[in-house]
């Protein structure tokens, strides 16, 4: 090795300005001179440190629900050209400061069982999620329950919104600009209670029969059974933290409190599950527009059938009840062999229908499709084509 020709103090300021050049590796950089790890951690820059604690502590008051890598990924978008200090460093300045507390990591569940049927969230728009949150209390004492719809692909938060009552005419009205705004997606993923899931066929309710008119495909989680519907459940631990943390400006509403803290998730806060992306760098509108319905054509050798006010129709000599979540609705029936029909709502199969039967409607299974189904549309015999989807 040569002799050196410089002091220890040359050498110590040479390393301290090399250290704080963006993008070098600091194990290559301690080798290059010489000193260990540990003596290059002594001999760098206390004022860099210094900087980026001072950085990170103010973030953290504007954002006091966000963590260490959420902070790295904003201090790194915001100072690109500088090099930026670890998570983990990011996150022992924000336990010395008392700013966070240590919690004790639990396995991670892996991934559910895909079930048969069901459209995945792997584009923007193919599955939006739909739910009620419970109460959650906000920072001002208040607490509100609201309507919560998120796309599941991009993380994207659509609408936070409290409503006056949780009923198919509030919920309607909120879906519905929705659609306006971001087009319709290919499914709608909701739990079975109301205002979203009925004791109809299907398990569709009012405003669910609305969306199949769309040519939304309306998919239930199983009862009792949150981990089906397991991401828009973590948006609502992060919204509940959002609300209860983040300060209350002067004046400010809380439908404008609301929609400040909805864009900062969708602009700010970045996501493991996105390579580090924030939510509006990945969503996009659909290209699915939304148009008002028109009466469904059933194909001519077909029957139809319309039903009253209260979802019954008379038919084959006797009073039959299909259920009110299809009132005043066209329903189309196919010949399947004689003295029996099956029963669509546009594209979709309701169940079958029997002349010599005393008892109404015969519902297909609620999570699993009809055998008979699948055979006639692929013969194409008179079955009416689904929805498009892009």
């Amino acid at each position: 090795m040569p002799w050196k020709n410089e002091t220890g103090e040359e050498e110590r300021r040479r390393f301290a300005s090399a250290s704080i050049v963006s993008g070098v590796n600091f194990s290559a950089l301690c080798r290059a001179h010489g000193i260990s790890r540990k003596t290059g951690y002594k001999w760098r820059p206390q004022r860099w440190a210094k900087k980026w604690r001072r950085r990170l502590l103010a973030w953290r008051r504007r954002r006091p629900s966000w963590g260490g890598q959420p902070l790295h990924d904003w201090l790194r978008r915001q100072w690109p050209r500088t090099r930026c200090p670890a998570v983990r460093t990011l996150e022992r300045w924000l336990t010395q400061a008392g700013a966070v507390r240590q919690v004790r990591r639990r396995a991670k569940a892996g991934p559910p069982e895909p079930r048969p049927g069901r459209i995945l969230g792997v584009r923007p728009n193919d599955v939006w999620t739909v739910d009620f949150k419970g109460p959650m209390r906000m920072s001002n004492g208040g607490r509100i329950e609201p309507l919560t719809v998120f796309d599941l692909a991009s993380r994207y938060g659509l609408a936070v919104r409290p409503l006056a009552a949780k009923d198919c005419i509030c919920t309607g009205q909120v879906l519905v600009e929705l659609f306006q705004r971001y087009g319709l997606p290919r499914a709608i993923q909701v739990d079975n209670g109301p205002p979203f899931g009925g004791g109809g066929a299907r398990g569709l309710s009012k405003l669910s029969v609305e969306w199949v008119r769309l040519g939304i495909h309306v998919q239930f989680g199983r009862p009792a059974c949150p981990q089906d519907n397991a991401e828009h459940e973590r948006w609502h631990r992060t919204l509940e933290q959002d609300l209860r943390l983040f300060p209350l400006r002067i004046g400010e509403s809380t439908t404008a409190r609301i929609e400040r803290l909805l864009k900062i998730y969708n602009t700010e806060r970045s996501h493991r599950s996105l390579n580090r992306l924030v939510p509006a760098q990945v969503y996009h509108p659909s290209r699915r527009r939304y148009q008002s319905k028109s009466p469904r054509r059933y194909p001519a050798r077909w029957s139809t059938i319309t039903l009253n006010a209260k979802g019954d129709a008379w038919w084959a000599g006797r009073q039959r009840r299909f259920g009110r979540a299809y009132a005043r609705q066209c329903l189309g029936l196919c010949p399947l062999e004689p003295g029996q029909w099956e029963v669509f709502l546009d594209h979709l199969l309701l169940g079958t229908i029997v002349a010599t039967d005393r008892s109404d409607l015969r519902p297909v299974q609620l999570h699993s499709a009809h055998p008979t189904t699948a055979a006639a549309v692929q013969s194409g015999e008179g079955k009416p084509s689904p929805a498009p989807l892009p």
